[in-house]
């Protein structure tokens, strides 16, 4: 068999694009053909090397205030829930470990999904132990068992290590998606990645 084509979905649960983006790959992508690999990584370190102390539309008033508009709208368009923060960005630092810690699981974009939703569908915090726990009964797991591995050495060198590779690969925002070497930014622009990684987009001579 043709093994599936790979789409690589990076993201930061604090996130408000991811969260769109989260919510529908899964579905788009099996349509297309092609396997998302979920890469969590962590925006703070990517925003301060570049010179930012937070999220840019936080730092960019005029830029946050379309920013939110634009997410009433989006979500409205896509079907989704959605109710600004009342804290943005949130951390998720532990979040983040336990979905690294789960990658390959079959439930990791079921947890992911409820972490965005808990944060831009409830406006609920994301990041304690207790909201963690929450969402990993929420979707079958033991969360003991789970909050365990995720706070492991090795998984938290793991995030360290996936964030720094973000860095490297040239991701100053996200969502951001690869098909190999090809990186495409931004919820508006899953379809053409999906369409990349099937073939199907115009491939202009190089």
């Amino acid at each position: 068999m043709t093994p599936r084509p790979v789409l690589e979905f990076w993201f930061d649960f604090g996130s408000n694009y991811s969260y769109l983006a989260a919510m529908r790959i899964d579905r788009l992508a099996a349509r297309a053909g092609v396997q998302v690999a979920w890469k969590p990584f962590l925006l703070g370190p990517v925003f301060r090397a570049l010179g930012w102390p937070s999220s840019p539309f936080v730092v960019q008033r005029e830029k946050g205030r379309y920013v939110w508009r634009d997410m009433e709208r989006e979500a409205a368009r896509l079907g989704l829930p959605f109710r600004r923060p009342s804290r943005f960005p949130r951390a998720a630092l532990l979040a983040h470990r336990v979905a690294v810690a789960a990658d390959g699981q079959p439930w990791l974009p079921e947890f992911c999904q409820a972490l965005f939703l808990r944060n831009f569908a409830a406006d609920q915090d994301i990041e304690d132990m207790e909201a963690v726990s929450e969402v990993l009964s929420a979707v079958g797991q033991h969360s003991g068992v789970w909050i365990e591995r995720a706070q492991q050495e090795d998984v938290k060198l793991r995030l360290r290590r996936q964030t720094e590779e973000a860095q490297a690969r040239g991701i100053f925002g996200a969502p951001t998606f690869f098909v190999a070497d090809e990186m495409f930014w931004g919820n508006d622009r899953l379809e053409q990645a999906l369409a990349w990684a099937t073939g199907e987009a115009g491939r202009p001579e190089r």
